[in-house]
């Protein structure tokens, strides 16, 4: 197959790539470089069946095109990172609903098949935990700045089903929760490779908050795997599938568990969320995925727990 991954220079869809090329499939990565490096590439550019193309889903033209000549896509490509989607919500809404929009457009015309990443950030403020794909979504005010970003992910999936009952374009829409490895960086606020960071460089680790907030943390070779068996399944055509771990850790315990395996000597402080997002900034408690619908799908579990992947960040970053 020829599968075209927007966002291919990023963290999760430079792995992907990899793992695509790696199975036989010919695979050009789409990107601006706006969050993604050429860096995260080196592998993939081994590969003959490998092309770049440098370029925003925004342009419809050249996305056309490129999808034209795909017998597959993997939408990846969109605004990333709790710090980016508070301090740039323009940005976030446009590049994520107008990107999707020419992608799924385009691909309908040419009757590709899409792989649609979405996010466990669509759940919102739900309430019932683990979060299962039927769950209602309870997302906050606008002028909160952090649901801009659940809010435009979440018209991302109502548009690909609209698409997928309208108009018969085959999408499997993947709720990706945490998920983490090489490569990634904590430069968008993500915190492990935050953590592990901070630890390496001496301390101190800064925790945001009053660290009982919970995550589930999946490494990212684990998560491209479930993606690369969702392109190819048919029965989850049409549906949305949670992606993930339900392995659960407070955010306290993480920076405890990275101080132990990296370096013991590193403080631990704690910081107010509005000092690192700015007022009015809101954050869940309990984050877990329901994993029932992706087992019966594919038969899909992760492997890797949270000290292997605390392990291969810190070699990553050594």
């Amino acid at each position: 197959m020829n599968i075209l991954v927007t966002g291919g220079a990023g963290f999760i869809g430079s792995h992907l790539c990899d793992r695509l090329l790696d199975a036989g499939h010919s695979v050009t990565a789409f990107d601006d470089l706006s969050t993604g490096s050429p860096d995260n590439l080196r592998l993939a550019r081994r590969h003959s069946k490998f092309r770049f193309a440098r370029g925003t889903v925004l342009d419809p033209k050249r996305t056309r095109r490129l999808v034209g000549a795909a017998d597959a896509v993997v939408h990846l490509a969109a605004a990333v990172g709790v710090m980016l989607v508070v301090k740039s919500p323009v940005r976030t809404i446009e590049t994520n609903i107008r990107g999707t929009e020419v992608v799924l457009e385009a691909a309908a015309v040419r009757r590709v098949p899409v792989l649609l990443a979405s996010t466990s950030e669509v759940y919102g403020k739900g309430a019932r935990v683990p979060f299962s794909e039927g769950d209602d979504s309870v997302l906050g005010p606008p002028d909160h700045g952090r649901w801009a970003y659940a809010a435009s992910k979440l018209v991302d999936e109502f548009l690909a089903l609209a698409y997928w009952k309208e108009r018969g374009l085959q999408v499997v829409i993947a709720r990706l929760f945490n998920t983490v490895g090489p490569r990634q960086t904590g430069r968008y606020g993500m915190v492990v490779p935050r953590f592990v960071g901070q630890a390496l460089a001496g301390g101190p680790i800064t925790v945001y908050g009053d660290g009982r907030q919970t995550r589930c943390f999946a490494h990212v070779d684990d998560v491209t795997g479930a993606l690369e068996r969702l392109l190819k399944a048919r029965r989850a055509r049409g549906r949305a599938v949670n992606v993930g771990t339900d392995d659960e850790i407070s955010i306290g315990a993480l920076a405890r568990l990275v101080r132990r395996r990296i370096n013991p000597k590193a403080a631990i402080r704690h910081v107010p969320y509005s000092r690192a997002y700015g007022e009015g900034f809101e954050d869940l408690r309990r984050r877990v995925p329901d994993l029932s619908r992706i087992r019966g799908l594919i038969g899909w579990r992760p492997r890797l727990g949270i000290e292997a992947i605390i392990d291969s960040v810190a070699e990553s970053l050594r």
